[in-house]
């Protein structure tokens, strides 16, 4: 799916990222791609089976070259993680170890309260076919175990870390939850609401839609609560304020009977 805008500044922050014997250089190329996807940007690579550098990686980052070409090159997993406070392991199997496990969610959310007090992160990931050895996970704090159809739960690389990855860009991310797209109309302002309800109750009057009067003042609301839920643009409240005047046709006096045809 498009999106990239390159006029705006990459972001590269956030947790390390650590690939233990990442098996074809495509698979390193689109987990560092799943990176920047989702602004992060210190990759570390633990004995790659197809060396290092690897051209198909380059082809397979589709963009991301500045992570891959960033990343860093460790012979064993003690040495990729020995300068980070935190370690998180993503594993989908069962260890038979203590140690906490928590959702990617939590764990963003607490490798983002670790960031804020200064205190580095990384979170560890094993080779495609079998996943991280015992020996690996026993290195890490906390386990990352993400929550998927248990019948079909196997991800690949670039999937997992994509996962993850999102889950920490979204624990920072100030994007409103739900936002309303206008295009070149703006939203409509209350004045303006109050102008349409105006015109519509008092054609809803002439027509005698209104006629019960103890119904009246709840048929309002109702009405009114349906326009709001809406959200209308300004355009469309002046387009409906014309269906209205369109709908209502000739204006006439209240109390003048219409000639019989």
């Amino acid at each position: 799916m498009a999106g990239t805008d390159r006029r705006r500044p990459r972001i590269a922050a956030g947790p390390a990222v650590v690939l233990v014997e990442p098996q074809l250089g495509e698979n390193i190329g689109t987990a560092a791609r799943a990176m920047l996807n989702c602004g992060l940007g210190d990759l570390r690579l633990v004995r790659p089976r197809d060396g290092w550098p690897n051209a198909k990686a380059v082809s397979a980052a589709s963009g991301a070259d500045a992570v891959v070409s960033a990343a860093r090159l460790f012979d064993r997993t003690q040495d990729a993680i020995a300068d980070l406070r935190h370690v998180y392991a993503a594993t989908a199997r069962d260890r038979h170890m203590v140690k906490r496990i928590l959702t990617p969610r939590r764990a963003a959310a607490e490798i983002r309260r670790f960031a804020a007090r200064g205190e580095s992160c990384g979170i560890v990931f094993g080779p495609e076919r079998t996943g991280l050895t015992n020996d690996d996970v026993a290195l890490a704090e906390t386990l990352i175990t993400m929550p998927l159809n248990p019948a079909f739960s196997s991800l690949n690389l670039a999937q997992a870390v994509l996962i993850v990855g999102y889950e920490w860009f979204a624990a920072g991310d100030e994007t409103p939850p739900e936002q309303l797209r206008t295009g070149l109309s703006r939203p409509a302002t209350q004045e303006e609401y109050e102008r349409f309800f105006g015109h519509f109750e008092e054609e809803l009057e002439l027509t005698g839609f209104l006629r019960n009067k103890e119904k009246r003042p709840s048929m309002k609301r109702n009405l009114r609560a349906l326009f709001l839920r809406a959200q209308c643009t300004e355009q469309e409240l002046r387009t409906l304020h014309g269906i209205v005047t369109s709908f209502a046709g000739p204006r006439r006096r209240p109390g003048k009977k219409r000639q019989a045809d």
